[in-house]
Formats: C-alpha cells, structure tokens, sequence
C-alpha cells in the first residue's frame, strides 16, 4: 500500500501550482554579467510617431558598466532617455553619455524616468509582437533582447 500512496503524493505535488515571488520577473537576456528583465514597449497608439520601451537592467558583476547605446529597425532614431523637470515642466532629455550601471545594482528603466526611446517608427508596436533590439553596454558589449509590446501595462509602483 506505500507505493500506490506514494504515487498519488507524487503527483499531486507535481500538478501543484508553484509560487512565484514578486522577484521572479520574466527575463529577456543574460549575458555577460547582465540581467535583462521585465521589459516591456508601448507606444501612444497605430499612428504614433514614437514609442518607448522600459525594463529592469540588473549589473551581476563587481564592476561598474554602462548602457551606452540602443539599436533596432524599428524606428529611425533609437536613443537612450530621461525625464527632468525645468521650472516645473517635464521634459525628455537624451542620456548621451549613456545610463550608468553600478557594480551590483539594479536600474529601472521605467515610465517618468530612464527608458529608451524610438523616433520615427518604421511601423506601429502591435499588442503581443517584440520590439527587437540591441543594447549596448560598454563593458559586456552587445546584448541581443526582443521586447514584448504591451499597450495596456500599469507604470511600476
């Protein structure tokens, strides 16, 4: 009778929904001491002249890098962003010496802060297609990431 018991514990523990934390996020790329996740990109809407994308960039390693550059095709100008605020107004300002990223630390590109931005789209960011694009980093090099399009998605809180 212990082996039919132990066959059906087995099995339910293995049909069982599994936890996942607030940390586990999904992740787009991990190369060089670099973790990519939770990315998403959006854009106004189908005629939208620009669009944005946004993700957790993660340095593993024990030395400082930077993200220095972004390129794709899906717009004419891919470039790295920030907002500040100038007498009280907003502003978009292009991060030209690129984003730092500390040894250890993790940077949110993110909604009203970092991100990177596309100018002229060479087509409108459609709900559930990736937005390809290669991010630049100065020490790991290269990072190949396909960016899925999510129009509906919150700002992080």
């Amino acid at each position: 009778m212990t082996k039919p018991r132990s066959t059906a514990l087995a099995a339910a523990f293995l049909c069982a929904p599994f936890a996942v934390s607030a940390d586990d996020l999904p992740v787009l790329a991990h190369s060089g001491g670099i973790l990519i996740e939770d990315g998403y990109a959006r854009a106004a809407g189908a005629n939208a002249k620009s669009g944005a994308a946004f993700m957790a960039i993660t340095n593993e390693t024990e030395a400082d890098d930077r993200l220095i550059e972004a390129r794709g095709d899906a717009a004419k100008r891919i470039e790295l962003h920030t907002h500040v605020l100038t007498d009280g107004v907003a502003k978009m300002m292009q991060m030209e010496d690129g984003i730092p990223l500390p040894a250890g630390e993790t940077v949110m590109l993110e909604r009203g802060g970092l991100h990177v931005m596309f100018m002229g789209l060479n087509g409108p960011f459609e709900e559930g297609a990736d937005v390809d694009v290669t991010l630049v980093f100065e020490t790991a090099g290269e990072i190949d990431v396909a960016i899925p399009v999510d129009l509906t998605r919150a700002p992080r809180k």
